[in-house]
Order: structure tokens, then C-alpha cells, then sequence
């Protein structure tokens, strides 16, 4: 966690609870040791779906469709398409989907996320908004794909980005095995914050985010 415990704890405090059945979602989530979005990111996205109003959005990464089935919440008129690979979660994720009563709005579609993007793209899909929630590592390959199928104006959200706050440290006061991916999501955040395509910034909440929103 970015932020310290206290602040997070009185922000949360003063935060809107979700619908009953997302809270229901989410305890279940935590007790099966499940991440879910954290609060700070559950508070940024119901702003964006408020003020932007996309129609059309992909997340890559559904686990049990928690953050799916948020953004079919509060997004108003919205169809979400959702990629999942790990055939136990797409199991679940299906059940949840189903029970939320959005089948109609959240398309979950099982892959690797690489090559489901990349279809997607080939099929010259469009999205409103892009939501990466997956495999930290892989955020660089994904992203020259996920600018392609994001509209000029879209918004491109990426959670998860500062690894615990480890992202500030030397890549050697990191564990060994965690080498590689602290190594790519630096690459990650320069390579978005750098491109000319793209307006970023990065905010320092829950686990870290980026908002990019593509100019041209």
C-alpha cells in the first residue's frame, strides 16, 4: 500500500459503500485470499464511469469478475469484454457474472490476454476505455496493442503500477525473484509517460495507477 494505513482506513470511512451484492463479492474475495481492486481504485474508476460515460470497455485480467462487475454497476449503458486465462477463476468468474444479473453487458472471453488482444485489434475493435489488471510483467507487451484498440480520447488504466512501492527502489534491494518484473514495470512507466500518443500520470493510490488518456 502507497498511502499509509491511517489515511486509507478514514478515507475509506468516508467512501459510499457498494451495492450490497459487490460487498457480498468482495468479502468473499478477501476471505478466499482473492485481490480485488482496493478502495482508492474502486473511487477513481466510479468517477471516470460518472464522467466519461464509456460505452465500450476491456479489462484484461477478470479473476472472479469483481472489477467487471463494478464497472457494469456504475457504468450506466456500458458492455465490457473481460479476458481471463486461469481456468479455475473463468469458472468462478462466470457464476459471479450470472449471479449479478449482467450477462448481457460482460462478455468474458478465456485466452491468454496477449493474443485476445491482438485478435481484437486484427478485427479492428474499438474501446472506450482500456483496464489492465493482469500480469504485472507483461503490462509493456501489452501496451503498443492497447493503443491500437483504444479510441483517440479513450483512456487507458493501469493498476498496480508502483509493486508495493518497491518500483522506488534499486532493482538489487529487490527479492531476486522479483527482478524481472520490477524491472518491466519500470519500462512500463517510462514507456507510457514518455509517448507522444499518450497523456499520463501517475497516482500514488492504493498500489498505484496510471491514467492515460491517447491524444491523437
Amino acid at each position: 500500500m502507497i498511502t499509509d494505513e491511517r489515511t486509507s482506513t478514514f478515507i475509506d470511512s468516508v467512501s459510499n459503500p457498494n451495492t450490497p451484492y459487490l460487498e457480498e463479492l468482495e468479502k468473499k474475495a478477501h476471505d478466499g485470499g482473492i485481490p480485488v481492486i482496493r478502495r482508492a481504485t474502486q473511487s477513481i474508476l466510479k468517477f471516470i464511469l460518472a464522467d466519461l460515460k464509456p460505452e465500450n470497455i476491456l479489462e484484461l485480467g477478470t479473476a472472479t469478475a469483481f472489477s467487471a462487475i463494478f464497472m457494469a454497476t456504475y457504468g450506466g449503458n456500458v458492455h465490457i469484454d473481460t479476458i481471463e486465462n486461469y481456468k479455475k477463476r473463468i469458472v468462478e468468474a462466470r457464476q459471479n457474472i450470472a449471479q449479478s444479473g449482467f450477462e448481457k453487458a460482460i462478455r468474458l472471453i478465456e485466452g491468454d490476454a496477449q493474443s485476445v488482444i491482438e485478435e481484437l485489434a486484427a478485427g479492428a475493435k474499438s474501446y472506450d476505455m482500456i483496464f489492465i489488471d493482469a500480469a504485472k510483467g507483461q503490462y509493456i507487451s501489452y501496451l503498443p496493442v492497447c493503443k491500437k484498440l483504444l479510441r483517440d480520447g479513450g483512456i487507458l488504466i493501469s493498476d498496480n503500477v508502483l509493486f508495493d512501492g518497491d518500483i522506488v527502489l534499486s532493482r538489487f534491494a529487490v527479492r531476486r525473484r522479483d527482478r524481472t518484473i520490477h524491472a518491466r514495470m519500470r519500462e512500463f512507466l517510462r514507456a507510457v509517460s514518455e509517448d507522444e500518443e499518450l497523456v499520463t500520470t501517475i497516482l500514488p493510490v492504493a498500489d498505484g495507477m496510471t491514467l492515460s488518456v491517447k491524444c491523437r
